[in-house]
C-alpha cells in the first residue's frame, strides 16, 4: 500500500536525471511551469477543470522517505550528494490555478507551478496524471449530463475503469460535473456522495424464475425496489415486473423502477412504458443502461425516448471516444527569463500568465483572453488564483459540493453550440497585446540566435 511520500516516486526517471544536473550544475533558480492542453479531441468544444484538490494535497506532503532514497540509491545512476539533498527536499514554491468546475479551453494554462526549478520539475509527472484525467473525465460527464436534457445520470463505470485510482477519480469528477451518483460505493464513503445500485441478471438467474427473483429482492428492499427485467426477454420482464409491483401496493409498497441494460433501448422504453401505464402504474421509473455515452443520450433526448434516468459506465469511465489529451506542461519563465518552445505543432506561450474570461449581456459567456499575469484587462475576471505560497495551501479548497455547484452556474452561461454533442462551435481565445508581443520578442530572438 503505497504511502504518501511513496508518491514522490510516482514520476518520470528522466525528471530525476534532470534533477541531479541542475544541482550538480547549480543550476537552481526559481522556474514557472505552465499546464495547458494543446488541442481539443473530436467533437469537444470545452473543457472542466478537475483533479486539483489532489494535486495541492500532494505538494503539500511532497518529500522522499528514506525507502525511496535507499531506492534510487540501489539504481547506481545518482550520486551520492544529490541523494543527500534530496532527503530534505520539500516544495517550497506558489501555485496559481482555474478552481475545480470552471470552464476551460485549450491553450489556457490550468495550472502555473512557479518553485526552485528542481522542485517545479519533479512535480511534472504528477501533476499531468491527476489534471489530465480528471478534466478528461469531467468533460465526458458534463457531456452526458447536457445529453440527458434533465435525465438523471448515475456513474456505473467502477469495473471497467483503468485501475483503483481512476475509478475512484472517475466518481468524483462525474459528480463534480452533475452526476446524481455512482455505484462506488468506496467513492460515497470516501467524497460523501450518493451510491446507488440494485441488482444483476445473476440474481435473478440464480432463482429457478424470474418473478422469484424479483419478489425475492423487494422483500429484502421494499422503498429500494428497482427492478432488471431484461435477463430473458424484456416485456416479459415487464410484466412479471407489474405483478409484483401490485403485490407491494397491496401491501401498502411502491415499486419504484425497472431497469432495462440491453437490446434496442429506445423501442423496449416505449413498450415497457406502455406496459405500466395501462396497468395503472405511471409512477414506476424506467432506467436505462448499458454501453451508453453522450451519443445515445442525446439521441433519446432528441426522440423523447421515456426513460426516467440513465446508469453510464465503461464509455464514460475511460472516455471511450476521446480517452487521452495533448496536456503539456512547459517551462515558460527561468529566473528572470521568460521561455518558449518552437517546436513544430507544439509552440507554447512564455511568461506567468493569467486568463480573462469576459461576460456578455445577459450573463453569458464571450470569450477569454490570455495574458501576462501582471496585466488587467477591464471588464473581466481573472480565473487563475493563488492557491499555494511557500509550499503550503493559502485558502480553504472549496468542498465537492461547492465545486459542483460552481460547474453548474457556470455551464449554464456557456452557449449552446459550443455545448453541441457533435461538432461544436469553438469559443473565442484570444492572445492580450503583452503576451502577443512577449511572444514574438522570443520568437525573434530565438531565431537570431540559431
Amino acid at each position: 500500500m503505497a504511502t504518501e511520500n511513496d508518491l514522490a516516486l510516482l514520476t518520470d526517471l528522466y525528471q530525476l536525471t534532470m534533477a541531479q544536473a541542475y544541482f550538480q550544475n547549480r543550476r537552481m533558480e526559481s522556474a514557472t511551469f505552465s499546464l495547458f492542453i494543446r488541442a481539443y479531441p473530436a467533437n469537444r468544444g470545452y473543457f472542466v477543470s478537475a483533479g486539483l484538490e489532489d494535486v495541492l494535497e500532494f505538494l503539500e506532503g511532497f518529500s522522499f522517505d528514506s525507502a525511496a532514497i535507499d531506492y534510487l540509491h540501489s539504481l547506481k545512476l545518482f550520486a551520492d550528494d544529490f541523494l543527500d539533498f534530496m532527503k530534505s527536499l520539500r516544495f517550497t514554491g506558489e501555485v496559481w490555478a482555474i478552481p475545480e468546475g470552471r470552464l476551460f479551453f485549450k491553450d489556457e494554462p490550468i495550472v502555473e507551478v512557479t518553485a526552485p526549478i528542481i522542485e517545479a520539475q519533479i512535480v511534472e509527472t504528477f501533476i499531468i496524471n491527476q489534471i489530465n484525467l480528471q478534466s478528461l473525465i469531467a468533460t465526458k460527464a458534463a457531456r452526458c449530463v447536457h445529453a440527458a436534457g434533465g435525465r438523471a445520470v448515475v456513474d456505473f463505470s467502477l469495473r471497467r475503469t483503468h485501475g483503483i485510482d481512476a475509478g475512484m477519480k472517475v466518481a468524483r469528477s462525474s459528480y463534480l460535473t452533475g452526476f446524481a451518483g455512482t455505484s462506488n460505493v468506496r467513492a460515497g464513503r470516501r467524497y460523501g456522495m450518493p451510491v446507488v445500485g440494485t441488482m444483476a441478471h445473476s440474481f435473478v438467474s440464480s432463482h429457478d424464475h424470474e418473478i422469484d427473483a424479483f419478489r425475492s429482492f423487494v422483500k429484502s428492499f421494499p422503498n429500494n425496489s428497482i427492478l432488471l427485467i431484461d435477463t430473458y426477454d424484456t416485456i416479459a420482464g415487464a410484466r412479471n415486473a407489474v405483478q409484483v409491483g401490485k403485490e407491494m401496493a397491496a401491501r401498502g409498497e411502491r415499486l419504484q423502477g425497472v431497469r432495462i441494460d440491453s437490446g434496442d433501448l429506445a423501442t423496449l422504453a416505449r413498450e415497457v412504458r406502455k406496459i405500466f401505464d395501462a396497468a395503472d402504474m405511471k409512477e414506476v421509473k424506467i432506467i436505462g443502461s448499458g454501453g451508453l455515452d453522450e451519443f445515445d443520450l442525446a439521441e433519446f433526448s432528441d426522440a423523447n425516448v421515456p426513460y426516467n434516468s440513465y446508469g453510464v459506465g465503461t464509455k464514460m469511465g475511460v472516455s471511450g471516444d476521446a480517452p487521452w489529451t495533448d496536456c503539456a506542461y512547459k517551462l515558460v519563465e527561468y529566473g528572470e527569463r521568460s521561455v518558449l518552445k518552437l517546436s513544430t505543432g507544439k509552440v507554447s506561450l512564455p511568461g506567468r500568465k493569467q486568463v480573462f474570461r469576459l461576460t456578455a449581456a445577459g450573463n453569458q459567456l464571450q470569450k477569454d483572453v490570455i495574458g501576462l499575469r501582471e496585466e488587467s484587462i477591464e471588464g473581466t475576471e481573472p480565473l487563475l488564483q493563488q492557491i499555494m505560497q511557500d509550499g503550503r495551501i493559502t485558502r480553504p479548497l472549496p468542498t465537492l459540493e461547492a465545486s459542483r455547484e460552481t460547474f453548474r452556474e457556470e455551464f449554464s452561461r456557456l452557449p449552446n453550440p459550443t455545448k453541441a454533442i457533435r461538432d461544436p462551435v469553438l469559443y473565442p481565445v484570444e492572445l492580450s497585446a503583452g503576451l502577443s508581443e512577449l511572444r514574438q520578442e522570443l520568437e525573434r530572438q530565438v531565431r537570431r540566435s540559431s
